[in-house]
């Protein structure tokens, strides 16, 4: 009998996600979600064909980030606001360069007619291309390093997020594509590769947001017929936690989970899956 073709998703097991010190936007639960997924890989690492891996690479100056902006009297904004195209036409808050107005409004529509119905969320600076926060969790490093060794198979490392005029939560897309850049549109060739496989297990930060995002954008794009393959690692993903006032993220993934499992696709365990 052939050996099964089967494939894992890490979806931004990066630093600035986990609950460590230094993390810029860490998620409850992460780390420890990381450790788990560590030893997934160290005890299956020989029934994984192959591993992919999303990073989240942002520039300081990003559409989603304090530094893009400011308000009438030249502040930045604190994080985890919403700017909505409203608030750029009436002046609340403005590029700081101010020939990028006219993009950003067209963006902040734009954003505002997809499907999702965004508005512009402003992030924390994370995931800054070269410092730690980029970098992947370090025990799940060191696994992914073993299991590229031992396996003599390269990790298929697929980056998001670079284009600082669009938010890119999903690994797939962008919320709204860049015709300019096309990093920012449909990435084809990891859709594909996923359809090949036989079995895909999902890790990953954040379930609310871009383990969310990234599989939603897989199971409306890769065919009913594939979405079955896929299992999603409970014990090895977490919500971003719900900030005062905010909108509720744990029952953004809760929603996630359970629209994924009528879509066809497993809710499982580390423990569980492959075992």
């Amino acid at each position: 009998m052939a050996k099964a073709n089967i494939h894992l998703v890490v979806i931004d097991p990066q630093n600035d996600f986990c609950d460590l010190p230094g993390a810029k936007l860490p998620v409850t639960g992460a780390n420890s979600d990381m450790e788990r997924l560590s030893k997934f890989i160290d005890r299956t690492g020989r029934k994984l064909e192959d591993i992919h891996v999303t990073l989240d690479s942002h520039r300081l100056i990003d559409i989603a980030h304090p530094a893009w902006w400011m308000d009438g009297n030249g502040n930045q904004p604190n994080p985890f606001i919403m700017i909505s195209a409203a608030d750029i036409e009436a002046g609340i808050w403005t590029p700081r360069n101010p020939g990028f107005r006219k993009r950003t409004l067209e963006y902040a529509h734009a954003l505002e007619s997809t499907a999702s119905n965004y508005m512009i969320f402003v992030w924390p600076p994370h995931c800054l291309i070269g410092t730690w926060g980029h970098n992947v969790h370090s025990k799940l490093n060191d696994a992914l390093q073993k299991w590229s060794d031992e396996q003599y198979a390269m990790v298929d490392y697929v980056t998001k997020g670079s284009n600082p005029w669009t938010e890119h939560y999903g690994a797939l897309m962008a919320e709204v594509p860049d015709p300019n850049d096309p990093s920012t549109s449909l990435n084809t060739g990891f859709l594909s590769m996923l359809s090949e496989a036989d079995i895909v297990g999902v890790a990953g930060e954040a379930s609310s947001h871009c383990v969310l995002k990234t599989v939603q954008q897989i199971a409306d794009h890769i065919g009913d017929a594939h979405i079955k393959k896929f299992h999603l690692l409970r014990d090895c993903m977490s919500p971003v936690p719900q900030t005062p006032g905010g909108p509720d993220f744990p029952k953004f993934a809760e929603d996630f989970f359970r629209d994924m499992k009528s879509r066809g696709m497993t809710i499982t365990t580390s423990t569980d899956f492959l075992s």
